[in-house]
């Protein structure tokens, strides 16, 4: 490719076509009373691979789209996604936290189910456009925030089991508040199994979400709100709790599962790792046992679990059952959970110094 076809290419790549909604329906949102991903923002950016290449991506009106019902996503579930949050500080600057990570591990996850990668700059570009064009959708009332749910998924024809020829990508965003709104109780899994050695556990896969939706309603029916997921294939360690990566404080060490095939890179995961070992916090990386777990509860040394992903920030755990039984965690003060997420909340809503260059300002 020649100088002046690659300044052509990245021109054409930055450009980003708007089509603007004949009627905005911001009015009628109520933000003081915002559940998590229910409403959704007047825009949504798409670009389309075909023949080979991403096009110029476009913010249209958030509406339903039309789809032949030979589309391959429909049929062999070739979906990613990623999930973000655009946050308002008291300036009424809009902030993104980490968004390279994401960005990275989309493409990871495009990889894992060849689906081809997005650009850099149509994943920026685009959101930026898209965060600017629909800015008064980010919500201004404490704890509140614009949940960003970029997607790449096959669009292409056909029922023959291969990958797909064409794909959308596609940036949809919801003004929302707490996903969790109390603290979880959960039940440590040990028939089903999220993901395996080998598998798509570690990619944003929408098939990984589905897989877990029976067995969580069947705890959910025995009275609890989550799953802790185990591992494949002895059921004898801890690796996730529902969507979130999880943490175990033992006594004043904080604990989680490293990653692999089978548990996912949170970045909210990597974020908490890395305010915990600034505060002098004693992070082990390391496989627990459920019987570690218990044993550390009979002995009074385990102190609090909690989980951790983009959409709950940090979950406290207050009750886990296992084998019919319930263990209820102690009420503590000073809790890791309270602290580790009042530090992280404080850098996303830009209230504080950011040591570390986490923030991404879009305007």
């Amino acid at each position: 490719m020649n100088l002046v076809v690659l300044l052509l290419t990245l021109i054409t790549m930055s450009f980003v076509k708007i089509t603007s909604t004949k009627k905005s329906r911001l009015n009628n949102i109520d933000f003081a009373n915002l559940g998590f991903g229910e409403i959704f923002s007047d825009h949504m950016l798409i670009c389309d691979f075909k023949k080979g290449e991403w096009g110029i991506p476009e913010i249209v009106p958030f509406e339903p789209m039309s789809m032949m019902p030979s589309a391959k996503i429909f049929h062999y579930g070739q979906s990613i996604f990623e999930g973000m949050k655009a946050y308002k500080d008291d300036k009424l600057n809009t902030w993104l936290f980490r968004p390279e990570e994401n960005f990275n591990r989309l493409n990871k996850s495009a990889v894992r189910l060849a689906i081809p990668k997005i650009p850099k700059e149509i994943f920026f570009d685009g959101m930026t456009e898209l965060l600017k064009i629909d800015n008064e959708w980010i919500p201004k009332t404490t704890g509140c925030s614009l949940y960003i749910r970029p997607i790449i998924f096959a669009i292409g024809d056909g029922f023959h089991a291969s990958p797909s020829d064409e794909y959308r990508f596609l940036i949809a965003t919801a003004p929302s508040g707490l996903y969790y709104t109390k603290k979880v109780k959960v039940l440590i899994e040990e028939k089903f199994s999220r993901a395996a050695n080998g598998g798509v556990g570690y990619a944003k896969a929408g098939g990984n979400y589905a897989g877990q939706f029976y067995p969580t309603q069947l705890a959910i029916n025995k009275g609890y709100d989550q799953i802790i997921w185990t591992d494949d294939n002895s059921h004898e360690y801890i690796e996730e709790a529902g969507s979130m990566n999880i943490f175990i404080r033992i006594d004043d060490k904080l604990i989680t599962a490293p990653t692999s095939d089978r548990i996912l890179d949170g970045v909210t995961r990597k974020s908490i790792i890395k305010l915990a070992e600034n505060e002098g916090i004693p992070v082990e990386i390391r496989k627990v046992k459920v019987n570690q777990l218990i044993d550390a509860f009979n002995k009074g040394s385990l102190k609090e679990i909690f989980g951790a992903g983009t959409a709950a920030v940090i979950s406290p755990i207050s009750e886990f059952g296992f084998r019919k039984k319930d263990y209820t965690l102690p009420k503590i003060k000073d809790s890791y959970s309270e602290k580790l997420k009042k530090m992280m909340t404080d850098i996303q809503f830009n209230r504080t110094k950011d040591p570390f260059g986490w923030l991404y300002k879009v305007c």
